[in-house]
């Protein structure tokens, strides 16, 4: 029976890569990526070579076969998303559970830690995380009136991802709920060139973005009521 490693790849900065994950990426037999045109700038970086098979949240039942197949045979898996850890809001966290119902206790599935927007956010926050809510990221339409309110009563500071063409409509959203005594941080672009942290009540936190343009990724924390 094969092994799969969930390998932590790089947000931003190919120099948070780990000793580790280079070492794994290398003595694996195929590599499991989302895009791999741009797995193959990272491993290309690191002169790595080595069998790509994509596998993203359209792939067909038939690839995940495929896969189980791969580690049936004995292959060791590398599964990388396109930047930090696997199944953390990414669809690997379907392929490792999958993996366990076809193989069970037989498999070896091995975390390969590394660098994540989740865990950079709350080192520079300043926000108490010793418990805290991860939404992930949250839905385009449905239920996001009920969850803003939700997120503005929450006894546990909250942690979310958003994109760049929703970020703005989130924040106007968290502005008609939010007093100003609460505490907002919104982590932009983080660990790249351009990699900004915005903190205050959430007008300031406003403020500040609309100061520049709205580019990348960003991470959103909102203190607990």
């Amino acid at each position: 029976m094969g092994t799969l490693f969930v390998v932590a790849t790089p947000i931003g900065n190919l120099e948070d890569i780990t000793l580790r994950a280079l070492r794994v990426l290398k003595e694996a037999d195929v590599i499991v990526c989302e895009d791999t045109r741009h797995t193959l700038k990272l491993l290309n970086h690191f002169e790595i070579k080595k069998q790509l098979v994509s596998y993203h949240q359209h792939s067909k039942v038939q690839k995940i076969d495929q896969l189980i197949e791969l580690l049936r045979s004995g292959k060791k898996l590398a599964l990388v998303s396109d930047a930090g850890t696997p199944a953390l809001s990414d669809p690997g966290g379907i392929l490792v559970e999958k993996v366990l119902e076809a193989l069970g206790d037989e498999i070896s599935i091995v975390p390969i830690p590394g660098a994540s927007a989740l865990d950079s956010i709350i080192s520079v926050a300043g926000i108490p995380t010793d418990k805290f809510i991860f939404l992930g990221f949250l839905p385009h339409k449905k239920g996001r009136q009920t969850l803003f309110k939700q997120i503005s009563e929450s006894k546990q500071t909250v942690i979310f991802y958003e994109s760049t063409h929703r970020i703005m409509k989130t924040i106007d959203a968290l502005v008609e709920q939010l007093t100003d005594d609460r505490r907002v941080v919104v982590g932009r672009e983080l660990t790249k060139k351009f990699e900004t942290i915005y903190r205050g009540s959430i007008k300031e936190v406003k403020a500040g973005l609309e100061a520049r343009e709205i580019k990348g990724e960003f991470v959103v924390i909102v203190e607990c009521k």
